[in-house]
């Protein structure tokens, strides 16, 4: 004897193998994503997102290669300068973090803070020895 299954989703019965769990693909999709939601967001995620949003706010205001632009601008549309793919260092010593391709440096004009914006330049690879 049967036990009559239902889908997981929408709760309709199931009909052919015993070990279905979905009625169709949009049930089991539908499913999967509810559980997603559920769950708390991935670490993953939350850097991947926070990446994405300092790359899009540099790539606003760096639309000349070298800019400087102060600080709590930036700062008041989301921009965490915490959150960086990798590092530059110039012969000054001076180190600017980049979020891809675009740079920033943190400056200190009089009482200001500020970035300098940049864009990656050839240049700027290490040498390959």
């Amino acid at each position: 004897m049967r036990i009559q299954q239902n889908c997981k989703y929408c709760n309709k019965a199931l009909q052919g193998r015993t070990d279905k769990k979905y009625c169709n693909l949009h049930c089991k999709s539908a499913y999967q994503y509810q559980l997603a939601k559920e769950q708390p967001e991935r670490f993953y995620n939350i850097v991947d997102n926070q990446l994405k949003l300092n790359r899009k706010i540099l790539k606003e205001f760096n639309k000349g290669g070298k800019v400087t632009v102060r600080a709590a601008r930036i700062n008041e549309l989301g921009f965490d300068a915490n959150f960086f793919t990798h590092f530059w260092k110039n012969n000054k010593g001076e180190v600017y973090l980049f979020v891809y391709e675009y740079g920033f440096l943190k400056i200190k004009e009089q009482t200001k803070k500020k970035y300098v914006l940049v864009l990656w330049q050839e240049y700027m690879n290490k040498s390959k020895i």
